[in-house]
């Protein structure tokens, strides 16, 4: 049985061992299961990637192709359909104004993915397996339930995007719940392709980011952006004459890209490379390759977002509902009645954006976008479903067979998909979009504070804990970001206009405030034991500072203490 955290976080230390600290959660000796195991048991990885051990370079491109893969698969949801469509909301809006922020969103993903990385090379174990070890058992139950319902949140819109790109590519032959169906059956089959080899698995990823490269390339060439406002988007951070649709839109920029699920997601796909993390040094080094090999990854997904932001900024930006209609009846496009008559600002998600594509630059350019979209859909998809198997997996402590484990996970995301397929139009899913964004901010939270809790805990990190720096501006930048998913939910809530919702969304407020507070009060906890940990140490036989520090309770005005003032 695995006996519960009392108190604070924070594990004390062991005596080192051959000169290198251990304890419970080392970055050299990771726990055993709490489980007791009569074989070994696998979830994944059963081959781990061998890391070339003869270059003595301080850079080497053949490490780096070793340790390349985990990035790129956690860059995918980077390019899921959610973002995809807040790309192309964004362009349509905003014009080119908020490229800034989707740059800044994109840097601040990649540095909470460092965190995740670390916490996965150093300690051998991923960021839902530490919180199985560290929390209560309430308080982790609570905690895998939220990160569950950003999974499902996240799921719902891939599997749906995928379903959208079916439907296009048919001319809409294949209904929104057929296309559920297909998605769900080529998810199943590709899942398992890791059973050839997990560098096959990273290479059919690759393949897919290729293919989104690719299409959303081409619809960039066709539209040629004006690339002085493009440059002056990206680098300028200003957005003039922006009103509350554009403030609402920057909002959902950082909503949309950085997603709690993710970061559980790269915590565990680093531990495929065989890295012994005895060895200081080879730490370390999996640690910088590991962050070479995102900063790559996710500059391509960048620049991917940016293609799609840009081709309707440039095509799309201030058009009207009249205007696409008219077009597209001009060019005999079965899909004119998608757009009403009026002279509101266009308002586009994935389906209507391959239309007016279509309807401005041909079939072509329609059928090359659903390719994209059905790309971005499926690699999310699958790597959707690793989060939750690997979600489950770390805090529940599951020991079942694969298949059940896939079918589990599978299950819990997808039904809730196919009844709204089922019973929602294809041409009307903007407002349930909103609510899957909505969902996942809120979630964030149960990913941040965890991951930054964690990797400053030298009980945890040893040598490789987060600086005073990473933990100050760590703290400001889930601050930040959290603020900014808080306001996008108070914005998304107010536009209901329900007082009974009103209610209802007050109230779980209460209980959603009270255990992100829970949260916090352990970082408290675990700061004030890191300060009683390091006066013992550091100032026990420092007569001065211990008085000094004794001298600052009032109970301590003594003639000494006052003697030091």
């Amino acid at each position: 049985m695995k006996a519960e955290p009392e108190g604070d976080l924070l594990e004390e230390d062991s005596a080192p061992e051959n000169g290198v600290e251990t304890n419970q959660y080392s970055s050299v000796s990771p726990p055993a299961s709490p489980v007791a195991q009569d074989e070994p048991f696998s979830t994944y990885f059963e081959d781990k990637v061998a890391i070339p051990d003869n270059v003595s370079q301080v850079f080497s491109f053949r490490k780096l192709w070793a340790f390349t893969g985990p990035g790129f698969l956690m860059s995918i949801a980077y390019l899921d359909p959610g973002n995809i469509e807040s790309d192309l909301q964004s362009g349509a809006k905003a014009g080119f104004k908020l490229l800034w922020i989707l740059l800044g969103a994109t840097i601040i993903g990649l540095l909470l993915q460092r965190l995740a990385a670390r916490l996965g090379v150093v300690t051998g174990m991923h960021l839902a397996e530490v919180c199985n070890r560290q929390y209560p058992t309430v308080p982790r139950i609570i905690l895998w339930l939220m990160v569950e319902l950003a999974i499902i949140g996240s799921d719902m819109q891939e599997v749906i995007g995928c379903a959208i790109a079916l439907n296009l590519l048919s001319m809409g032959g294949i209904p929104l719940w057929g296309g559920v169906l297909i998605t769900i059956t080529d998810t199943f089959v590709f899942l398992f392709l890791d059973k050839y080899g997990l560098r096959k698995l990273e290479a059919f990823f690759g393949f897919l980011i290729t293919i989104m490269a690719l299409s959303f390339g081409y619809e960039y060439v066709l539209v040629r952006p004006n690339q002085g406002e493009l440059l002056k988007g990206m680098f300028v951070p200003y957005c003039a004459d922006c009103g509350p649709v554009q403030l609402e839109q920057a909002v959902g920029i950082v909503g949309a890209v950085i997603m709690p699920h993710n970061i559980y997601l790269h915590s565990a796909l680093v531990k495929s490379r065989d890295i012994d993390r005895k060895n200081k040094n080879e730490v370390k080094e999996a640690n910088k390759y590991y962050f070479i090999e995102s900063s790559v990854a996710l500059f391509i997904s960048f620049l991917i977002n940016v293609f799609v932001v840009a081709v309707f900024a440039q095509a799309f930006f201030n058009k009207t509902n009249i205007e696409m209609h008219m077009h597209c009846n001009a060019t005999d496009s079965p899909y004119a009645n998608v757009f009403p008559l009026n002279n509101h600002t266009l308002e586009v998600d994935i389906y209507k954006g391959g239309v007016v594509l279509g309807c401005f630059f041909g079939p072509a350019a329609l059928y090359i976008w659903a390719v994209g979209i059905l790309a971005a859909g499926q690699s999310s998809t699958m790597t959707g479903t690793y989060s939750g198997q690997f979600v489950m997996e770390g805090f529940l402590n599951l020991r079942w067979s694969r298949f059940a484990r896939v079918l589990l996970t599978r299950s819990i995301a997808i039904t809730p998909t196919l009844l709204v397929a089922i019973f929602q139009d294809v041409e009307h899913l903007t407002g349930m979009n909103d609510f899957l964004n909505v969902l996942q901010s809120m979630q964030l939270p149960f990913a941040l504070i965890p991951i930054l809790t964690f990797t400053s805990l030298t009980s945890i990190m040893n040598d490789f804990a987060n600086g005073m720096v990473w933990k100050i501006s760590g703290g400001v930048v889930i601050l930040v970001v959290c603020a900014i998913n808080m306001y996008f939910v108070v914005v998304y809530v107010t536009a209901l206009d329900s007082v009974l919702f009103y209610v209802f969304a007050a109230l779980l407020s209460v209980a959603y405030l009270c255990f992100v507070g829970y949260l916090v009060s352990q970082i408290a906890a675990t700061l004030r034991s890191l300060l009683r940990h390091f006066i013992h140490h550091e100032y026990l036989t420092n007569y001065s500072s211990v008085n000094w520090l004794l001298c600052l309770n009032d109970s301590y005005l003594t003639p000494g203490c006052l003697g030091i003032y």
